[in-house]
Parts: C-alpha cells; structure tokens; sequence
C-alpha cells in the first residue's frame, strides 16, 4: 500500500468517545506529504488519572481547544478516499466511530487497516508487537510514545514495510 493516512488518536478518559488529540501522516506515493497534529476539547471532558499518565495531557492542554466536529471538518477533505491505518485499529477505529456517534455525525465508513495485525505477520521473530518495538524494528527511533504525531509517524513507517 501506497496510499494511506497513518492515524493515531489519545483519548482523555475510559470512554472511546474522549478524544483529546489526533496525529495523521498523510502518504502518496509512498512518500509522506503531509501531517496533522490537533488537540481536541473532548467529550465527555473529564481526564482519567490513567489517560494522563500515558500521554500527559491534561484539561489545561484542550480547554480552549476546538471541538472534534470542527477538527474533522478540516481534516476530512484531506484524507477523503484515503484508507485509514492504525497500530491496533480496533481502538483507533473504535474512536473514531465512538466521537463521530457522540456528535451525531454521519460516519463515512472509513476503510481501517492494522499493522499490529501485519507486523505479527511478517515479524515473527521480534521480542512483542509493541508500537515502539515494531518501529524500531523498522528504523524508526520512536522517542516520544504516546503522543499521537509521533504514534502516527511510526506507524506510517511500519505500513510502509508490511503493507
């Protein structure tokens, strides 16, 4: 695969819905075009101590954040057609279709791709399948984990080897 969008979301609290920040990697051709980082207000907005311990944000970084519909009304035109990707899909998927239920959005049916799933596949002989393992693996010095850029980033360098 050529094409894609490597997306990454972090969420505020135990609800899928709680999205705080999202990074994209945008891929054409096998080379990455563009990137979007966005912190997102989210619903509901409450931080688990959990969540603010794996990533650090906290309601001080999105108070005064824009919304997830008005983040995604930016971000759609740019990925539309694209498939999406995503290490561990069904929790990214599972997001993604949480946040656009929360605001009564119409969701578009995004086609997911994983590359868990893919790097337990063509990696067999790695020590886990950990993001930060599998990047490694792949080249990819991932420094700050669970900051949803540099997730996305990495996950765009492992699409392109087991994709």
């Amino acid at each position: 695969m050529k094409d894609f969008v490597a997306i990454d979301f972090e969420t505020a609290n135990g609800d899928r819905s709680s999205v705080c920040s999202v990074g994209l990697v945008i891929v054409r051709n096998g080379i990455v075009i563009d990137k979007i980082y966005e912190l997102i207000k989210p619903e509901p907005n409450h931080y688990s101590y959990w969540n603010v311990m794996v990533h650090g944000l906290t309601n001080k970084d999105t108070d005064n954040s824009p919304v997830f519909p008005d983040v995604w009304c930016n971000i759609a035109p740019k990925i539309e057609g694209l498939p999406l990707v995503a290490h561990n899909s069904t929790f990214d998927s599972g997001c993604l279709r949480a946040v656009f239920k929360s605001y009564q959005m119409d969701y578009p049916d995004y086609e997911f791709h994983c590359t868990l799933k893919a790097s337990r596949k063509r990696f067999r002989d790695i020590e886990n399948h950990r993001l930060s393992t599998v990047a490694a693996h792949c080249g990819f010095n991932l420094t700050n984990h669970h900051h949803a850029l540099a997730d996305a980033e990495a996950c765009a360098v492992i699409a392109l080897r087991t994709l």
